[in-house]
Order: structure tokens, then sequence, then C-alpha cells
């Protein structure tokens, strides 16, 4: 019996692009002969006609699965929800808009083994047009480096294949704010990269807006690491040693020249508020820890699913 695949591809404004990648997984995967697949697509309540089309494929196709969710949680709570409906040994994660290829799929595959447990893509020419997406993933991976321990050289990118234990692993995660590759880094033994073609997008632009990229930075940020706090603390210090330092050479050098020496009202004003904007930052930034604490006490959900094509939701288990 051969062994399953599992795709999931979250899908937002993808009704001119997905049909087309759902055709070219199952062309690559019958072409390799060596596993079955199922195709999981969840409809991240884009405003046009995505899940109509993912309706259709379902009906065409017993091993498309389709998932609605109740409005839009984003791209990390959206592959969240497919991995809690998986049934394969290998799990692959994907784009919908074509620019990740299905035909690039069993390179990533064919990289695991005994002793790599997830495969990343990476780009060596990147087809990323805009801007704010290559900063932003420029950014991530700093951020990933500094807080979640990941080795350096290692690229996260959205093409990832995974082993089902760490995707088990990964599911058992059930606060609001998700971020897949921070519980990949956390869930799995080895991980590596290995080279696939990136295309040129061809239909629309991305749906990573600045304000969504900071809301995911800001997931890293709390979820997985204390190092932001420990940093407004060393901040902190340094602010008020300098504070220290700067009072001291104010009283020495008015006990040397007197009267001579200005008020210096200009200079105060500055420092107050230099130091008054870094307590604000810091409040800040202790404030977000706090609220995102309230928020998992008060159970919000990750995701909500409005409904499904052939797959029985499985009822969630603390």
């Amino acid at each position: 019996m051969k062994q399953l695949l599992s795709f999931v591809i979250p899908c937002y404004h993808s009704e001119l692009t997905l049909k087309q990648v759902v055709a070219d997984i199952f062309r690559t995967v019958e072409a390799d002969g060596r596993y079955d697949c199922e195709v999981i697509l969840v409809n991240d309540n884009p405003p046009d006609d995505t899940w109509r089309l993912i309706q259709q494929l379902c009906g065409q196709e017993p091993r498309i699965k389709g998932v609605c969710m109740a409005h839009n949680f984003g791209q990390h709570a959206a592959l969240m929800a497919g991995f809690g409906l998986v049934q394969g040994q290998v799990v692959v994660c994907l784009d919908d808009d074509g620019q990740t290829p299905p035909t690039e799929a069993f390179k990533l595959i064919d990289g695991l083994s005994e002793e790599v447990d997830v495969v990343y893509a990476d780009y060596p020419e990147s087809k990323f047009s805009n801007l704010f997406r290559r900063l932003g993933s420029n950014l991530n991976d700093a951020m990933a480096c500094w807080l979640l321990q990941k080795p350096r050289g290692l690229y996260l990118s959205s093409y990832i294949a995974a082993k089902r234990y760490v995707i088990d692993e990964v599911v058992r995660y059930r606060g609001p704010y998700p971020y897949v590759d921070g519980l990949m880094l956390r869930s799995a033994g080895r991980i590596i990269n290995l080279p696939v073609e990136h295309r040129e997008r061809t239909v629309g632009q991305s749906g990573y807006s600045m304000r969504k990229l900071l809301g995911l930075w800001l997931n890293g940020f709390t979820a997985f690491s204390i190092k932001p706090l420990r940093l407004a603390t060393a901040l902190g210090g340094v602010f008020a040693a300098g504070g220290f330092l700067f009072a001291l050479f104010v009283i020495i050098r008015k006990l040397m020249f007197g009267s001579a020496i200005d008020a210096g009202w200009t200079s105060i004003v500055c420092l107050l508020l230099i130091i008054g904007g870094m307590l604000m930052a810091m409040l800040g930034l202790v404030g977000e820890y706090i609220g995102r604490i309230y928020v998992s006490m008060n159970a919000a959900p990750q995701y909500i699913i409005r409904e499904t094509r052939n797959v029985a939701v499985p009822e969630k288990t603390e």
C-alpha cells in the first residue's frame, strides 16, 4: 500500500490560480508513482469566489478536502486548521498562487530521512516583487535567529515538507496566536534547506501587508521568547546609568564653573523626551505580553471553521 502525502494550502484571493496549483499536485504525484495524496484547501475567507471554486474542486475530486474559516484568521491559523485534518505520513505546505510550484515538491519530500525531520525550500532566485514582502522576509529571518535560536543560514519559507510526528506536535499548540515556523523549530529535530524554483507571480499581489507582517512578528516575539522583555530591562538599566552619569557630570561642571554655566533647559527637555519615550515603549511591550495572556486566558479561538467539504471536522481536545 502506498504512503499518503497531505498537501495543505492556505487560500486567500486565489480563485484565478488555485485550480492550476491543485492540478499540478495530482499530476506530479501520479507521475512519481510512489505515493497517494490528499489536498486540504483552507479558505481564509477572502472577499472573492475562492470558496466557491474550492467547493467545485471538492465535488470533482474526493481526495480534495475543503475548509472554510468563519473569517480571516491569517495564513498561520489557516495552516493550523489544515494540519488538524491531515492523514498522511508526510505533510507538504505550499502557497496558492503558483510561486511555489508543486512540480518541485519531491525535492523537499525526498530530502526527508531518518536524520532530517523538516525541509524548507530555499529560493536561489527569489521572485518576490513586493518590497514589503522582501523586507518582511529578511526581518523575519533576523528575528527568528535572535528569538527562536534558528540556525544561521536556515531560510524559513512557506514551502515545507515535514514528517507527520512534527505536525502532530505542532497542532498541540492551542494558543490564539500561532506562529508555524516557531512551532516547527521547537518541535523538529533536524531541519534543512533544499533549493527549489521560485516562479514569478502571474496574478494579483501578495496578501501580506505591512500590518499583517508586523502582527506575524509580534506572534514570534511574544509566543516563543521573553528576550524582548530582557532587552527592555537592559535598556532601562543603560538609560538609568546614563542619567546618573549625566547628573554627576552636571553637578561637577556646576561646582567647577559656577554661574558661567547656563541652566541647560534644552538638554533637560531632550533627556526627558528620550527617557519618557523609552519608558512608554517598554510599558507598551509589557502590555503586549499581558494583553496576549489575557486573550489566551479568555480562551480566544485559534480559528473557527464555518463549513467543510469532503471532511468531518474533529472535535478539539484539550
